[in-house]
């Protein structure tokens, strides 16, 4: 029998099974404890020090509880507190990317993915390097510089020399003023030596959704395939630590199985690589199943409500308050409008989930992994942010800077963040407006950056970022950054 140990390689042992059904029934037992909720909230709540502001966060049992409660006037504080943490350490700022799919050839039999080997009706397609030009420069035109490359597992059609390819074209292109400056990896889980090969490639994030971390289900619901190796999928990120990778993005696939089994999974996660490698993951992905090509998502009788997603985040928000949260177009703009304010720190725009969809002036259809939910464009996007007080950032200073893993948590543990990342945030929200933006939304844009330079606490970095903005106006000069 497997014991519960975070610090544990083993996947049995530090995603239990035991642990996280003892959890449940503990959470259970006290959803209703004030006392003890009251406790779990102070602790959670943001306190101010020498240094700026600090965070405790919280275990997965005092986090499983939170999201047990029923009592009205307790969620409205977690609410309240993950809003709190929100600012406090990611301030008004939302960083945006787009999803680049490059193939859809997949090895793997996951029943609650178009991609699944046995779907013989859906249009497979792999891009070429003309063709992942041709996206770059698509998405470059819209206006990102921010990626993350997705493709499905085939030894064959995607072999890591594939991948490599594609990362090296993407950086390779320079249109106009664009430039893609980051591109994060979402890939099936390999090897230390393929991690390292990723990492000398120069990735940022590297991205993997456990999807669920109950292994009996897992195991039903990944019936062939190398991802049917339930521990070797979920020992990916050690492995990836180990190849170099300082960020990694964990996530689950909410409504496959009981949420607050999933919850308590992907926190104990967090915790480990935590207690392993001295630093959580950089982001935590919240997706739920969404319809595609013979999926429909309501065969899944485990489907939660926008009340308990929204709950969820908040949650993930109070137990690791120094990891990005990211939401996809998979969910609504109402949806996504309300989980800005509980945590949520990085959306897509303009997104397209099909394998060269960003050429095709039409939305295709034929090779989409899910329905998009948010279908507008992302100048859309980056004006909405905006009329909600939001910061639409396409920073990626600090990966280029050396400032990832545990260099980048103790810049956001020290406050530094207002006098690093909120100017580079305006800097390249400049960029944006000067070269993409239509007219409404650089108005609204020029207006905020004028209000939001002023919060920047240093007054060399103030008048550094000032300087920066008007050669940006003024200039094809172009990348500035703290």
């Amino acid at each position: 029998m497997a014991v519960y140990n975070p610090k544990s390689l083993k996947a049995e042992e530090f995603i239990n099974d035991e642990e996280i059904l003892a959890t449940l029934e503990y959470a259970e037992k006290n959803k209703n404890n004030a006392e003890l909720i009251d406790e779990i909230l102070e602790k959670a709540r943001p306190k101010k020090n020498g240094n700026g502001v600090s965070c405790a966060g919280l275990t997965h049992r005092e986090a499983s509880v939170l999201l047990a409660c029923e009592i009205p006037e307790k969620i409205q504080k977690i609410y309240e507190i993950a809003e709190e943490i929100k600012l406090a350490f990611y301030g008004n700022r939302i960083v945006i990317f787009a999803p680049l799919y490059l193939s859809n050839y997949c090895v793997n039999g996951c029943v609650y993915c178009p991609y699944h080997m046995k779907n013989k009706h859906i249009a497979r397609k792999k891009l070429t390097q003309e063709e992942v030009k041709a996206e770059v420069i698509a998405l470059q035109d819209m206006g990102h510089k921010r990626l993350a490359i997705e493709a499905g597992e085939d030894p064959k059609n995607n072999p890591i020399e594939y991948i490599l390819e594609c990362i090296k074209t993407i950086y390779s292109v320079h249109h106009k003023n664009g430039d893609i400056r980051r591109v994060n990896v979402n890939i099936a889980a390999t090897t230390v030596e393929n991690y390292r090969k990723l990492k000398e490639a120069g990735i940022g994030t590297y991205i993997l959704f456990q999807e669920t971390y109950h292994k009996q289900s897992y195991l039903q619901l990944h019936p062939t395939g190398p991802k049917h190796d339930y521990d070797y999928h979920t020992e990916a990120m050690d492995r990836a630590m180990e190849g170099g990778i300082d960020d990694v993005g964990l996530g689950v696939l909410f409504g496959l199985e009981m949420y607050k089994y999933e919850f308590a999974g992907l926190i104990m996660h967090a915790e480990h690589l935590e207690a392993v490698h001295g630093v959580g993951p950089h982001t935590i992905s919240v997706p739920r199943v969404k319809r595609a090509d013979d999926i429909d998502p309501d065969a899944f009788d485990n489907s939660i409500s926008d009340e308990i997603f929204e709950k969820i985040t908040a949650c993930i928000r109070l137990a690791v308050p120094y990891t990005g949260m990211i939401i996809s177009t998979r969910e609504t703009e109402e949806v996504r409008t309300k989980l800005l304010r509980l945590g949520v720190s990085q959306v897509s725009g303009g997104s397209r989930t099909s394998v060269g969809g960003y050429t095709q002036e039409e939305r295709p259809h034929d090779t989409e992994q899910f329905d998009v939910s948010d279908q507008r464009t992302l100048d859309e996007v980056v004006a909405w942010l905006m009329e909600n007080g939001h910061i639409p950032s396409f920073c990626t200073a600090c990966y280029r800077e050396g400032r990832t893993g545990d260099r980048f948590m103790s810049l956001c543990k020290n406050g530094q963040i207002i006098n690093c990342c909120h100017p580079n945030a305006l800097m390249t929200l400049t960029e944006y407006l000067v070269d993409y933006a239509s007219e409404r939304t650089k108005e609204i844009g020029f207006r905020m950056i004028d209000d939001e330079i002023e919060k920047v606490t240093k007054d060399k970095v103030k008048q550094l970022a000032k300087q920066n903005i008007e050669d940006i106006k003024n200039s094809n000069r172009r990348d500035f950054r703290f």
